[in-house]
C-alpha cells in the first residue's frame, strides 16, 4: 500500500469528513458533529492559511551533509519532530468504521513503528482512556495520553490509568473547555486556575504537557504551574471563532518562554514544509491530528506509518534545500513571514 491508496480508501469510509485533497477547513467549516468547528469555523481556515503565507528560504550553497530529523524529548529519541494529535469521538465525528478504542489500537502502534508517538484522546466513556492507555502500554509507553479538564475526581481516576501505562509523558487539552459537551458537564469541568494545574501536575508525576496555549500570558502561567511543555493550539479551530492562527502567535510565545520549556504547535500543519516553518518560528515539535485520522481510516496502523514517513521525508528535503542538517540548525532566517 502507498499513501495515495490510503487516501483513496479513506474517502470511501470517512463519513462526515470529505477527505479533501487539501485539509484546509473550508469544506467542513461548521460541521460539529464532524471534523469542523462550532460557529462558522473561520479559525480552522485561518490556521491553514497562515502557514501558507510563510515561505521557506532556499540555500544550496553549502556543504552537502546527511540530514538528521531526529529529536530527543523527555528521555526518548524520536525519528521526526512530528506527533499525532489527540482525537476523540471518532465514530461521531467521522464514521463508525472505528470507535475511540479501535482507532487508538491502530494509531498508537502505527506511530510507534514510524519512530514517533501518538497523543491519544479522551472521552466521557471510561473505555476511551482505558483503551488508549492499554495501547500505549502495549507499545512500551510510546504515547502521550491526553486527559480533558474534568473535575478533580475524574482527573485522578484517569491519571491512575496513565501511570499504569508507562507513558513517557501526559497531556491535558485545556482548550477543550470550549467543547459543548464539556461546557455542560456535571460536575463542572473546563478551565483550570494555575493553582489547580499545579496540583494536577504534581499528582501526575510525569513530564506534563499543557495543550491549548494561545498567548504569552498563557504560556507563562503554564510554566508557573510546572508544565514541562506546552502546545500552542486553538483546538484545531474547533472551539472559538475569530481566534488568531497558531502560526501568528507561536514566535512571540517561543521568545517569551526562552527555552525554559518545550514547545509543540498544531493547527493546520499539513506537510513537512509546514513542520519546517514551525520549527523555524521556535517550536520544538508539531502535532498533526486530522490527517492521521484520514490515514488510519484508510490504512490502519500502516496508514499512520506511511503518513509519518511522508511528512518526515518532506521535512528532510526542505532541510536539505534550506541548508539545515539537523533540527537545531533550523532558524528564523530560513523563513520569510
Amino acid at each position: 500500500m502507498d499513501f495515495k491508496e490510503v487516501m483513496e480508501n479513506a474517502r470511501k469510509c470517512l463519513g462526515k469528513c470529505k477527505g479533501c485533497p487539501v485539509c484546509n477547513g473550508v469544506a467542513c467549516r461548521n460541521t460539529i458533529p464532524g471534523p469542523g468547528a462550532k460557529g462558522v469555523g473561520d479559525t480552522a481556515i485561518r490556521n491553514y492559511a497562515k502557514w501558507q503565507d510563510i515561505r521557506v528560504v532556499m540555500d544550496t550553497l553549502c556543504e552537502k551533509r546527511p540530514v538528521d530529523t531526529s529529536i530527543e524529548l523527555f528521555g526518548r529519541t524520536f525519528k521526526y519532530p512530528i506527533f499525532a494529535g489527540p482525537v476523540g469521538a471518532v465514530a461521531m465525528h467521522y464514521s463508525d468504521k472505528y470507535n475511540d478504542v479501535t482507532y487508538n489500537a491502530e494509531l498508537v502502534p502505527g506511530c510507534a513503528e514510524a519512530g514517533i508517538a501518538a497523543f491519544t484522546g479522551d472521552g466521557m466513556d471510561p473505555q476511551v482512556m482505558q483503551g488508549a492507555t492499554a495501547a500505549i502500554k502495549a507499545c512500551g509507553g510510546m504515547g502521550v495520553p491526553t486527559v480533558k479538564p474534568w473535575n478533580a475526581q475524574m482527573i485522578a481516576e484517569k491519571m491512575d490509568l496513565v501511570k499504569q501505562s508507562g507513558a513517557f509523558a501526559v497531556a491535558m487539552d485545556v482548550d477543550a473547555a470550549g467543547l459543548p459537551f464539556l461546557k455542560n458537564f456535571v460536575p463542572p469541568a473546563g478551565s483550570k486556575s494555575v493553582e489547580e494545574m499545579q496540583a494536577i501536575i504534581k499528582d501526575a508525576g510525569l513530564p506534563f504537557i499543557i495543550k491549548g496555549i494561545m498567548s504569552v500570558k498563557g504560556a507563562l502561567k503554564a510554566r508557573e504551574a510546572g508544565a514541562s511543555a506546552i502546545v500552542v493550539s486553538n483546538h484545531g479551530g474547533r472551539v472559538l471563532d475569530q481566534s488568531p492562527a497558531t502560526a501568528e502567535v507561536l514566535e512571540e510565545i517561543a521568545v517569551a518562554v526562552g527555552g525554559t520549556m518545550k514547545i509543540f504547535v498544531d493547527g493546520g500543519i499539513r506537510s513537512g514544509v509546514d513542520v519546517f516553518k514551525a520549527l523555524a518560528l521556535g517550536a520544538d515539535a508539531v502535532l498533526i491530528a486530522r490527517p492521521f485520522v484520514n490515514a488510519v481510516y484508510g490504512g490502519g496502523k500502516e496508514g499512520a506509518r506511511l503518513l509519518a514517513d511522508k511528512l518526515g521525508a518532506e521535512l528532510a528535503d526542505t532541510m536539505e534545500m534550506c541548508g539545515a542538517a539537523s533540527l537545531k540548525e533550523i532558524s528564523s532566517e530560513m523563513v520569510r513571514k
